[in-house]
């Protein structure tokens, strides 16, 4: 728990545990209870094991359980794994049941483009919360980087631009309604100016707002990027010059578009969380009850 310790010290205030799947790991239960005192804690489930850990997970503040469409067969040809639509849908149907703040975490691409409006629909009407990722690969050939997501896949990259902005306005129009869509106004105005004009209208603040540790405790501002210290090191370097010339680099950088460096980037200060809290996210009572001058953002645990 010594590294939860730092990060405490710190200021950071939101820990994701992603895998992988963290949820293997058999000490999961202490971890998520000791982060859950100090941390806004979500934990990212595939499905796979959700069921198996529902004690530990009364503790996370958010579980999101990934899923991309309500057709079980496409479901399991975009995941790659026969029988994953299947647990899914049990695990979130089960962590609803049981009082556990489940939330359904679709990733968007060309092949669930047109259906995700009426996915958002069908869990928004069984009281559900959606946060929603977007298909993204690894352009970096840098082989040191923290560790690799995915490769191309020409059959998920959204071509239809014209649909992306329709959904992006829909979601919108949607999340006015209900707060269950935990995407602010300005993620969704971003994403759909980046499929209108094909630029980005946000610079990335890793290293700042966020940053990303690995199973050996390394820290890199994302995962496109070699390891700069160890989560034991960091209260020595985040003030250093070396990691305020990482993160002139870091905010030049438009390698991906990975919606949770997005969030990060765009709300991980005093103004972005009282903008959460002003859109009535349910976490927004632990984002504002912190105002320093240090990290804001999100750790990422893998």
């Amino acid at each position: 728990m010594k590294g939860l310790d730092i990060l405490r010290q710190l200021g950071v205030i939101e820990i994701v545990f992603s895998g992988g799947n963290p949820l293997l790991r058999e000490d999961i239960a202490e971890i998520l209870e000791y982060s859950s005192r100090f941390f806004v804690t979500t934990v990212y489930d595939n499905g796979s094991m959700a069921t198996k850990k529902i004690e530990a997970l009364r503790c996370a503040d958010f579980v999101a359980i990934s899923l991309d469409s309500l057709n079980s067969k496409k479901n399991d040809y975009i995941r790659g794994v026969k029988g994953a639509w299947k647990n899914s849908m049990q695990a979130i149907e089960k962590l609803h049941s049981e009082g556990i703040h489940v939330s359904v975490t679709p990733t968007i691409s060309q092949f669930n483009l047109y259906e995700i409006v009426e996915f958002t629909k069908h869990f928004l009407q069984k009281d559900i919360p959606l946060w929603y990722c977007l298909y993204s690969y690894d352009c970096s050939d840098d082989s040191c980087q923290l560790f690799k997501i995915g490769r191309k896949n020409d059959e998920f990259l959204i071509a239809d631009r014209e649909a992306m902005v329709r959904v992006c306005d829909a979601l919108n129009d949607l999340k006015q309604k209900n707060s269950n869509i935990l995407m602010t106004s300005s993620i969704l105005e971003a994403i759909k100016n980046l499929y209108l004009t094909g630029k980005r209208s946000w610079k990335c603040r890793a290293l700042q707002n966020f940053f990303m540790i690995d199973h050996l405790g390394r820290v890199a501002g994302c995962h496109l990027h070699k390891p700069v210290a160890s989560v034991f090191d960091l209260p020595k370097v985040w003030n250093s010059q070396e990691f305020t010339a990482l993160r002139r680099t870091y905010s030049a950088c438009a390698q991906c578009t990975y919606l949770c460096y997005i969030f990060y980037s765009l709300h991980g200060s005093v103004f972005g969380n009282l903008k959460i809290a002003h859109e009535r996210w349910r976490s927004a009572r632990f984002f504002v009850k912190r105002n320093n001058s240090k990290p804001l953002g999100l750790v990422e645990k893998r």
